[in-house]
C-alpha cells in the first residue's frame, strides 16, 4: 500500500449563483490541492456489506480473476474518469433544470438546491483532479473490493443522474460518491465500504422511481 502524502480538496466556494459554467472538459477541476499527512501503515481490508467478497487470491468467489479496486494506477485513473463522467452528467442536469424555468422565477428552495449541487459538482472535479495528478499515491494492494464492482456502481450512479426526473432525488447518491472519492483522496480507506454501501442503496432506491417521480430518497 502506498504511504505517500494525500491531497484534501478545498471546501467549495460560497458562490451564490445558480448557473454553472458551460465548459466540462475531462480534467476540468480546481487548482492542485494541499497535502495531507501520510497514510497510516496499517492495511485496511474492506468488504462492502451486501456484496459477495473477493477471494484472498484476488479472484471473485464466483468468477474469473479480477483486479482488486485501486490495485494499480490504471484502476485509479479509471475511477477518476468515472467521477468526471458523474460530474459532467450532474452539470448537464443542473443546466436542464435551470433552463426548464424559462422566464419564470425559480423558487428560493430550488435555487438553494442548485447551489448545493453545483458545489458538489465542483468537489467531484477536485477529487478527480487529485486522483489524476498523483495516481501512484492512491494505489492500494489489499482493498478487498473488486474494481469491476466499484466501476459498476459509479456507472450506475451516472445513469441515475442522467435519467432521474426530479433533480433533488440525486442528492443522497451524489453524497455517496463524494464520500467514496473523498475517503480515497484523504487515505481514509476504512470509510470506503460505507460509501459503497450508500451508493448501492441509493442506486437501488432510484431504480424504482420513474421520470418525474417525486418520491423522497
Amino acid at each position: 500500500m502506498a504511504t505517500s502524502s494525500h491531497s484534501n480538496p478545498d471546501q467549495a466556494s460560497d458562490d451564490t449563483g445558480t448557473t454553472p459554467s458551460s465548459a466540462t472538459p475531462r480534467q476540468q477541476a480546481a487548482s492542485p490541492l494541499p497535502n495531507q499527512p501520510s497514510m497510516p501503515d496499517a492495511i485496511v481490508n474492506i468488504v462492502t456489506p451486501g456484496m459477495p467478497p473477493a477471494a484472498a487470491d484476488g479472484h471473485d468467489v464466483d468468477g474469473p480473476p479480477r483486479a482488486n479496486a485501486l490495485s494499480n494506477m490504471q484502476c485509479v485513473v479509471d475511477l477518476a474518469d468515472s467521477v468526471v463522467c458523474i460530474a459532467d452528467d450532474l452539470h448537464e442536469r443542473i443546466l436542464q433544470e435551470i433552463a426548464g424555468y424559462n422566464d419564470r422565477t425559480m423558487p428560493d428552495a430550488q435555487k438553494a438546491l442548485m447551489r448545493v449541487l453545483t458545489d458538489d459538482e465542483r468537489l467531484l472535479r477536485q477529487y478527480a483532479h487529485a486522483l489524476y495528478a498523483d495516481a501512484a499515491t492512491f494505489v492500494i494492494q489489499d482493498l478487498k473490493e473488486p474494481q469491476h464492482r466499484l466501476m459498476s456502481l459509479t456507472a450506475d450512479a451516472a445513469e441515475k443522474i442522467r435519467r432521474i426526473g426530479v433533480i433533488g432525488e440525486v442528492t443522497g447518491l451524489v453524497g455517496g460518491i463524494l464520500l467514496l472519492v473523498g475517503s480515497i483522496a484523504r487515505g481514509q480507506f476504512s470509510k470506503v465500504g460505507a460509501a459503497l454501501e450508500k451508493i448501492q442503496l441509493h442506486n437501488a432506491a432510484l431504480k424504482t422511481l420513474k421520470p418525474g417521480s417525486t418520491a423522497k430518497t
